[in-house]
């Protein structure tokens, strides 16, 4: 083993024995440097990365341009705490934003430092801004690990067990996710919506009355739950139902906003207007900021001083931000996003009709270059899981995951399902993705084949 080999394996166990075991990782190795859509590791390994930090760096890792705003901006200004003035990237990153609003009445911004601070802050404003309670989510939605936003996210127990009790006034919807509902993934969406909008009105029925109820939380593509995007007509159905009572409509697009469908935001699709709308990780590229964005008539009513934070809207964050926003319109981010998607969808949906591993995908699904294969599981989440193939090698995703490391390739699984995600740079070219493609297609084969 060489110096440096052994350098690094010390390097991994002391990590081992000193970071916290409350953290998980999907590599025992320490990552020495990221460019474009590759990550260097300590033992030497370069890898294609197809999972951008959980779908933080967006524009690719250490882009130059925003790399370059950001340590320029360390030369000016570093910490200028939003309590005390304003600054200057914090003012311009509203003038780059305002023009990808999907709609024109979102017009008032609050930086924070990410999607689980921006969750809270915007629970925290429904409450405000209706003197109402309640808020509803949506069953396999994810949120994130502070308290509140904890509360609200039911994509998997691991995140709140044994935390309880957790933030009261929380009511679960369900979400229009076939396997969730337990019908066949051709179930059309149309259908599943009119069950989950029947269920909502049982549910203000019965259990949050509407003049109790503050706010809808839903991602507009469920991230951590599976990736599945929310059909046009439910979030219609969530629109209507809350100006009906008065109930503010929350849109969370931490995961799927800012380009990662192939929209600025993936509300756009829907044309439903959020009342909140929060948005964080591609944001700036790689660097700790989040947004919490509504109508001003709205966060007029707030009184200063109810939000804030130390770092809230940290100045060298939001430089990297603006500049991440020019590279968005300069490099024209939404046309690479939309033409690398369709080749991935070809390229999974072709795999799917490989007899060799057909019977063991149930599902290839998203939006853009947010996009899952949901495979299949011979135990399911339990014994009345209706998809349970009992032909098929368990654990599944976790499988090809670790054989796509083998192979080259980080890629990430999710949700309580066998389901792997795809995350991409949103710059990808078409070589790196098919190389992608091609590697995850060996690890399908070669899981399913050694059973």
């Amino acid at each position: 083993m060489s110096s440096a080999a052994q350098s690094h394996a010390s390097l991994v166990e002391f990590g081992q024995q000193h970071v916290t075991k409350g953290l998980g990782r999907i590599v025992e190795a320490v990552i020495t440097k990221g460019e474009g859509s590759y990550v260097t590791l300590g033992d030497g390994r370069q890898l294609l990365d197809f999972t951008c930090g959980i779908g933080v760096t967006n524009l690719g890792h250490c882009h130059p341009k925003i790399s370059k705003a950001a340590a320029e901006q360390c030369m000016n200004l570093v910490h200028g705490q939003c309590s005390i003035a304003f600054h200057g990237p914090y003012l311009e990153l509203i003038q780059k934003l305002l023009p990808m609003m999907p709609d024109p009445s979102l017009d008032s911004f609050f930086f924070w430092n990410s999607g689980s601070e921006a969750v809270e802050a915007a629970i925290k404003m429904a409450r405000t801004v209706t003197g109402r309670q309640n808020i509803i989510n949506m069953q396999g939605a994810y949120h994130g690990r502070t308290f509140g936003a904890m509360a609200v996210t039911k994509s998997k127990t691991i995140y709140s067990e044994g935390f309880h009790p957790l933030m009261p006034g929380v009511f679960t919807l369900p979400f229009p996710y076939w396997h969730q509902l337990g019908l066949p993934a051709d179930t059309p969406s149309s259908k599943l919506s009119e069950m989950c909008l029947n269920q909502l009105s049982l549910l203000l029925a019965q259990a949050s009355a509407p003049r109790d109820t503050a706010a809808i939380i839903v991602e507009t593509v469920l991230g951590e739950g599976g990736y599945v995007p929310a059909p046009p007509e439910f979030l219609k159905g969530l629109r209507e139902i809350c100006d009906k009572h008065g109930i503010l409509l929350i849109i969370d697009e931490v995961q799927c906003g800012y380009g990662r469908t192939g929209k600025n935001y993936a509300i756009e699709y829907s044309g439903v207007r959020p009342d909140i709308m929060i948005s964080a990780k591609g944001l700036a590229n790689g660097f700790p900021l989040s947004a919490v964005i509504s109508r001003k008539e709205l966060t007029d009513k707030l009184k200063p001083g109810s939000m804030g934070g130390t770092y809230a809207g940290n100045a060298v964050a939001c430089a990297a931000a603006v500049a991440a926003a020019d590279v968005m319109k300069e490099e024209k981010i939404l046309e690479n996003v939309n033409a690398r998607s369709k080749e991935l969808f070809d390229a999974l949906n072709a795999l799917r009709t490989n007899p060799k591993v057909a019977p063991a995908i149930l599902d290839v699904r998203g939006q853009g270059l947010m996009v899952a294969v949901e495979f299949a599981s011979p135990v399911g989440t339990g014994p009345f899981d209706t998809f349970r193939n009992p032909s098929v090698p368990e654990k599944l995703a976790s499988k090809v995951a670790k054989k796509c490391v083998e192979k080259g390739l980080l890629i990430l699984t999710t949700s309580v399902y066998e389901v792997i995600r795809f995350i991409p740079a949103l710059n990808i070219s078409k070589e790196d993705l098919a190389k992608g493609c091609k590697i995850f297609a060996e690890a399908v084969e070669e899981v399913v084949r050694e059973g």
